[in-house]
C-alpha cells in the first residue's frame, strides 16, 4: 500500500516534507531573468529545490493554489513539478483540500489521481460530511493512492468550528477524527498505518498525546512547523518512535537563503534547513518521554 512506501521513506530519510508552495516572489531575480515564461521560471526553482533535498526528505507537498493563481502557466509548472519529483522516485502530496460530494467529488478524484495531475496523496476537507470522502476510496483500494484528511488544523480559526463541543463535551475535531478513523481502519498497511491519514497541526500541542493515542492507526501530515510557530518538541508528541507522521515546512525551507542574503545558493541553504529541521525533530523525539 502507498502508506507503507511513505512509512519506509520516513524510516530511511526522516520526517521532513518539503512544501513546494512556490510563490513567484520567492524566486531569485537571476532565475526570473533567465527564463521567458512563468512556468519555466517556477519549475527551475522547484527543480533545484528537489535536486538539493530529495535524498533527505520523506516526500514533497505541493499546494495547488500557488499554481492555480498563475493560470495555465502555473498549472504547467505544477504538472512538471509533480512529474519531476516522481521521476526522482519521490512521493508527492497534492495539497488541494477539496470538500465536495457526489459527481463533483468523483471529478476531483479523477483529476488528481489520473491524468496530467496524477499524484500519490491528496488532502481533503471532510467538514461537508463523510460522503465527501467516499468518491476517493476506490482509488485508495484499487489504485495505490492515499488521502490526508483535515482533522485539527494549525490556524487560529480552528477554534471557530473544530472546537465546538457536543452535548457530551466532545469537540468537533475529535468527532471528525473518530469518523475518519473508522473509514481508515479498512485500509491498513504492513506497518500498521492506514493509507487514509489525518492532517493535525502542531501548533496546538496540548492535545497532541490524546490525538496520537486515539488515532493510533493513522499517519499524520503535520503542518504548522516553523513559520506558523510549531516547534520540534510539539512535533515529537504526534510521532511514534520517530515515525507515523511527516512534518511539512514550506517558507522556512524555500526562503532559507534570505537569512544568508545569498540567492545564488538558495538550493544549498534549503538543504541545510532541511538537515537542521530533521536533526531538531530527531533530538526532540529522543528526548520525549510521553
Amino acid at each position: 500500500m502507498i502508506i507503507d512506501r511513505l512509512y519506509e521513506s520516513v524510516a530511511e530519510k526522516g520526517v521532513v516534507c518539503v512544501g513546494l508552495d512556490t510563490s513567484f516572489d520567492y524566486i531569485p531575480d537571476k532565475i526570473k531573468k533567465k527564463f521567458s515564461t512563468i512556468s519555466d521560471t517556477i519549475f527551475e526553482f522547484n527543480k533545484r529545490i528537489i535536486d538539493a533535498t530529495y535524498d533527505i526528505v520523506a516526500c514533497f507537498k505541493i499546494q495547488i493554489a500557488y499554481y492555480e493563481a498563475l493560470g495555465i502557466e502555473g498549472l504547467i509548472a505544477y504538472k512538471k513539478t509533480i512529474q519531476y519529483a516522481k521521476d526522482k522516485k519521490c512521493l508527492v502530496i497534492a495539497d488541494i483540500k477539496r470538500g465536495d460530494i457526489s459527481k463533483t467529488a468523483e471529478m476531483y478524484a479523477k483529476s488528481h489521481f489520473e491524468g496530467d495531475f496524477e499524484t500519490d496523496f491528496i488532502t481533503l476537507n471532510p467538514y461537508m460530511g463523510m460522503d465527501s470522502i467516499k468518491p476517493y476510496l476506490n482509488y485508495v483500494r484499487e489504485k495505490e493512492k492515499g488521502l490526508f484528511i483535515l482533522i485539527r488544523t494549525s490556524n487560529e480559526g480552528a477554534h471557530d468550528i473544530q472546537y465546538i463541543k457536543d452535548s457530551n463535551n466532545k469537540p468537533v475535531y475529535k468527532i471528525v477524527g473518530d469518523k475518519i478513523k473508522n473509514i481508515a481502519s479498512e485500509y491498513i498497511g504492513e506497518h500498521g498505518y492506514s493509507s487514509i491519514g489525518g492532517v493535525v497541526g502542531c501548533t496546538h500541542s496540548d492535545e497532541a498525546k490524546s490525538i496520537r493515542d486515539n488515532l493510533d492507526n493513522m499517519f499524520f501530515l503535520i503542518p504548522g512547523y516553523g513559520a506558523q510557530g510549531g516547534k520540534s518538541e510539539d512535533v515529537a508528541r504526534y510521532l511514534k518512535q520517530g515515525n507515523g507522521g511527516i512534518v511539512n515546512s514550506s517558507r522556512g525551507i524555500l526562503l532559507a537563503y534570505k537569512k544568508h542574503n545569498d540567492d545564488n545558493k538558495f538550493d544549498i541553504y534549503a538543504r541545510e534547513e532541511v538537515l537542521s529541521m530533521r536533526e531538531a525533530i530527531n533530538n526532540a523525539v529522543k528526548a520525549y518521554k510521553g
